[in-house]
């Protein structure tokens, strides 16, 4: 579990996001949870959202909003790597679920630690 989180993190450093938003916590923990039990996508307000937001003591609005920051981010600052990511050319930013199914299917089938 821990090597699984250095991962999320290296991944969204590699992103453009840093710690220093509070969504890159949120993010990388919904990741997690969508990686451990992918059907969690289909029901993310009802699902992902109130859980992150209980491990940190906030709701789950402040939650969807501040992964929805560090979607902009990562859209500014490496927009072509999310592409690659995606597999495919993103004409407008992904919402928030697009983005998590990204990053959780991207977590272990993609070697991209190594670019």
């Amino acid at each position: 579990m821990e090597n699984r989180s250095v991962r999320i993190y290296q991944l969204l450093s590699q992103l453009g996001v840093t710690p220093n938003y509070v969504g890159f916590f949120h993010l990388a923990s919904a990741v997690q949870l969508c990686a451990d039990h992918p059907e969690r996508l289909q029901l993310v307000t009802k699902w992902i959202y109130p859980l992150v937001a209980q491990q940190y003591g906030t709701t789950w609005n402040a939650v969807e909003r501040n992964i929805r920051t560090v979607g902009n981010v990562i859209w500014k600052q490496n927009r072509p790597m999310l592409e690659q990511l995606a597999h495919r050319p993103l004409p407008k930013r992904p919402r928030s679920t697009q983005l998590l199914s990204i990053l959780a299917s991207t977590l272990f089938s993609e070697p991209w630690c190594s670019q």
